[in-house]
């Protein structure tokens, strides 16, 4: 293809989506339903990254940032204990020291605030936007039966307080005692006093279903998958060239959504990303139960999630870097926390898989939304953390209004890369 835009249909060309997890998927399936022609990059298969091995939750409660004065006081247990829900790899410390600064910037009230705003905006319409995404194929894909915040050892008075937080947020929730909890959920410990029961929630049996029913629907409607690498992307003016190994494409419109790995594309567009691996881990397991929603347990820090196959445990946090071998104990110390939650993990439980992906983490907790403020041509949909799989949907529809140069549903100036320039 010629490199010259006098030689160039603008018209013609595709859109091209870089990055095949669940958030790239959303945008491209929503771009190609709106009648573009869509081009998706990805080296790995789609889906099979962070997007494969997340808990499966739709936390749409979510809407206060993990950069929260609260944090403070733990960070030296963070770095000296390996198996802390929220861990700092000693080794990494000094290289994380920038993120961590900026991170820390974002506890003072007056941005902690906004960015509850702003994640709650996007959190509000998640799940509609889910709706609208799937039509006929939502309820195959995702049960809205809500999700608990269990407690073992937290006096009514906090569990209340926290309760009451969330309401003022417009969260749905309701506080349930030990009887409460039991009926609802009988597998669970007797040992939990208190609850919280968030009932406009879902949760997916098979995060990785779900990621393959949006790639085959949208190579089914006419899309083409690349299954190459992006080295760069060459701003032409009125369009784009993608630049692969050997190979230079043209297209109108670039969407990149190449979570935990996005650095280098921003950097050589002229973009500062602070963007960190926050890598989280699971402890998949194939065994007979019968609990029916996700399950957070407040003092353990982790989450069991009921999955086709069994109980899926996820949950910590921990900062290492993108390439740092995984260390698996974390993923371990979770079926001790999920045996002492859910008894019926018993020693005749069977362990399918250990996993540990890198979740896109920003210092402000809020993804990368929105057209790049320098090149008109292109677009960031990055960046999400922990809720990729929850505003993987929204997220399209913003994208899309936004190259359809239509109002969107939500202001984008929270989310855009301009913040950290």
């Amino acid at each position: 293809m010629q490199n010259h835009s006098s030689d160039v249909n603008i018209d013609d060309l595709p859109i091209a989506v870089i990055g095949a997890g669940v958030v790239g998927l959303s945008c491209a399936l929503q771009l190609q339903r709106q009648g573009y022609k869509v081009h998706l990059y990805d080296p790995e298969r789609p889906g099979s990254q962070c997007s494969l091995g997340n808990a499966g939750h739709f936390a749409t409660e979510q809407v206060f940032p993990l950069a929260c004065k609260s944090l403070l006081p733990k960070l030296p247990k963070m770095l000296f204990t390996p198996t802390s829900a929220l861990r700092i790899r000693p080794a990494y410390f000094f290289k994380l020291l920038p993120w961590l600064w900026r991170f820390c910037i974002n506890m003072r009230q007056r941005p902690f605030t906004r960015n509850t705003l702003a994640l709650k905006a996007l959190n509000g319409q998640a799940l509609r936007a889910w709706q609208c995404l799937l039509a006929d194929d939502f309820d195959t894909h995702i049960q809205c039966n809500g999700s608990l915040l269990t407690f073992e050892r937290t006096p009514l008075s906090r569990v209340q307080a926290l309760a009451d937080k969330y309401a003022a947020h417009g969260i749905a929730v309701e506080v349930l005692n030990k009887a409460q909890v039991q009926a609802l959920e009988p597998e669970l410990n007797a040992n939990i006093t208190y609850a919280l029961y968030f009932t406009e929630v879902g949760h997916t049996a098979s995060p990785q279903a779900l990621s393959d029913h949006l790639f085959d629907t949208l190579i089914q409607a006419g899309a083409k998958y690349l299954a190459l690498h992006v080295e760069a992307i060459q701003d032409k003016g009125s369009f784009c060239q993608l630049v692969t190994a050997g190979q230079t494409r043209a297209y109108r419109k670039v969407v990149v959504c190449t979570g935990a790995y996005s650095k280098v594309l921003c950097q050589r567009l002229g973009y500062r990303l602070p963007i960190e691996a926050e890598r989280g881990y699971h402890y998949q397991l194939q065994t007979h139960h019968k609990v029916t929603r996700p399950i957070a347990c407040a003092e353990r820090q982790f989450i069991v999630t009921p999955m086709q196959q069994g109980l899926r445990l996820a949950g910590t946090v921990e900062f290492a870097g993108l390439h740092t071998p995984a260390d698996y104990r974390r993923a371990k110390n979770l079926l001790k926390h999920g045996k002492e939650l859910v008894p019926c993990i018993n020693e005749e439980y069977k362990q399918q898989a250990c996993w540990q992906g890198a979740r896109p983490s920003l210092p402000d907790s809020l993804p990368v939304i929105g057209p790049a403020p320098k090149h008109p041509n292109v677009y960031f949909a990055l960046g999400h953390q922990h809720l990729g799989l929850t505003q993987a949907a929204i997220t399209s529809e913003l994208i899309a209004a936004s190259i359809n140069e239509q109002p969107t549903a939500i202001n984008l100036d929270a989310f855009c890369i301009s913040r950290f320039q």
